[in-house]
């Protein structure tokens, strides 16, 4: 048995479920003890132990390693009003939004740990993986990886191009460009399980944060979350070593995060060369140099920049205003919101092109009343997300039922995924590919948006496996097989 899937002898720590939950008891644990000092104690309380209820519902020995990602990143974003509620000394029922704030934000809650259950009976019992494919990513060789990876960064980058060119396609070529996600998730996994190859590994991890930062809407998060996912993944040692680097890397995620929050408002007013756009008009030099001038950080206001993005992070406030709005005013149209996203992704764009474009603000402005202009000025759009729409559609407590749905098509997704008969690796890093597209926006992406990328995922990349991926183990399989491994 593959020492990544065998069962933990004492003394012996990795990074699994096990490791989590500890990690999460012990959150919860301090969450408890510190809620006294929130207005909000009960639901503090219930918030920081919430992370504990979640991994224990899913903690299986073949659980995908994305899985944690898709529901902790949501947990986060309920959770950190309960912290903006601690340090504005300030209860969520008197928000400018009202008491439906907590409600919420309860909903939210239960919504996650809701898609925690759905997760566990699909994909609670996947079976033991063949030897073969356990250890096929021991047996790559990094240069192969690497070639791998910057095939995947140029193919990334054509798929961009491509969606440029063609906008009824974008939604394809996104889910499509995510096999540089794949690629990495491999470097990474065989530089991890063997201990060789780790500079090539620092390399490709900096080059990916920095490019992060090309766009309007960095994504140098990725290649942390990346990084993290294939460690556990991997089933990655815990010694005192890895612990220091873990703490290193969340504090510079941390800090770039704080940066990026401080910066990106005039960031995005200088490439797009307006307030009110999301068009690139100025070239990747200009962007680039224009970031290096803010490197340092001069004049930056951290704390400022800390509770801003306190804010953004938190997504109770909208879905509080929208319970508002159904209170005096509820929708007329029986489940009008599931209509509406299922009646857009059975309509593809490239077979209709004169179907109306998505747009986020105008449902935010119907649903929740809200004023858009803050969103016009920075550049960017507001959803009210698929767990308001949920509410929208069903109120509480039968929304769950909806949110159920969605938790086991997304499992069923990554279920296809995980029973084929591929090296586990490259099932963890697909299922992360897949994850990510549908869940990097958390629960701010709305229902048409999330429906939309979990069958394009499911569609573009059961092509590429059922293509793409044998010429890959092909040329991963050449070297294993002159050693006699058998290769992937």
């Amino acid at each position: 048995m593959d020492p990544a899937f065998a069962p933990r002898k004492v003394g012996h720590g990795r990074i699994d479920y096990g490791l989590l939950q500890r990690f999460f008891m012990v959150f919860g644990v301090f969450a408890v003890l510190g809620s006294g000092f929130s207005p909000d104690p009960v639901a503090f309380a219930a918030g920081g132990a919430a992370p504990w209820v979640i991994i224990k519902i899913i903690s299986t020995q073949r659980m995908p390693a994305a899985i944690p990602y898709f529901l902790l990143w949501q947990w986060n974003q309920s959770f950190t009003r309960a912290l903006q509620g601690l340090i504005d000394g300030e209860s969520m029922s008197r928000d400018i939004f009202g008491p439906t704030v907590e409600d919420a934000y309860w909903y939210t809650l239960a919504s996650t740990v809701t898609l925690a259950i759905a997760f566990r009976l699909v994909l609670g019992n996947l079976k033991q993986p063949k030897a073969e494919f356990a250890d096929a990513h021991k047996h790559w060789q990094l240069r192969d990886l690497l070639m791998l990876y910057i095939g995947g960064l140029i193919f990334s980058m054509i798929c961009g191009i491509g969606a440029k060119a063609v906008p009824a396609l974008d939604q394809p070529f996104e889910a499509a460009a995510h096999f540089k996600i794949l690629a990495m998730t491999m470097l990474f996994s065989t530089v991890l399980a063997t201990g060789k190859g780790r500079n090539v590994m620092i390399t490709v991890f900096i080059l990916e944060v920095l490019s992060g930062f090309g766009g309007l809407f960095s994504d140098f998060k990725g290649a942390f979350i990346y990084l993290g996912i294939t460690a556990l993944a991997v089933r990655v040692r815990w010694t005192g070593t890895v612990a220091f680097v873990t703490a290193v890397g969340a504090v510079a995620m941390i800090v770039l995060a704080l940066w990026w929050t401080a910066v990106k408002t005039d960031f995005r007013e200088f490439a797009t060369a307006s307030s009110d756009s999301q068009s690139i008009k100025t070239d990747l030099g200009s962007r680039v140099g224009y970031l290096g001038n803010k490197a340092t950080g001069d004049g930056i206001d951290w704390n400022a920049a800390a509770y801003a993005l306190m804010l953004r992070l938190s997504y109770v406030d909208i879905f509080g205003s929208v319970i508002g709005v159904q209170q005096v005013a509820p929708e007329a149209r029986v489940f009008g919101q599931w209509s509406d996203a299922l009646e857009h992704i059975a309509k593809p764009r490239f077979l209709f092109p004169n179907k109306p474009a998505l747009s986020d603000t105008e449902v935010f402005i119907r649903l929740a009343r809200g004023n858009s202009s803050e969103a016009f000025r920075s550049g960017t759009s507001i959803s009210v997300g698929y767990v308001a729409e949920n509410y929208v559609d069903m109120g509480f407590p039968t929304m769950l039922a909806g949110i159920f749905a969605i938790g086991v098509m997304v499992a069923g997704i990554c279920r296809y995924f995980m029973t084929r008969q591929l090296p586990w690796m490259v099932r963890e890093g697909t299922v992360l590919a897949i994850i990510y597209t549908i869940g990097h926006d958390g629960v701010e992406i709305s229902l048409p948006k999330i429906l939309g990328a979990m069958y394009m995922s499911l569609g573009v990349w059961s092509i590429m496996a059922r293509w793409g991926f044998p010429h890959i183990f092909k040329y991963l399989g050449r070297h294993a097989q002159e050693r006699g491994t058998g290769g992937a």
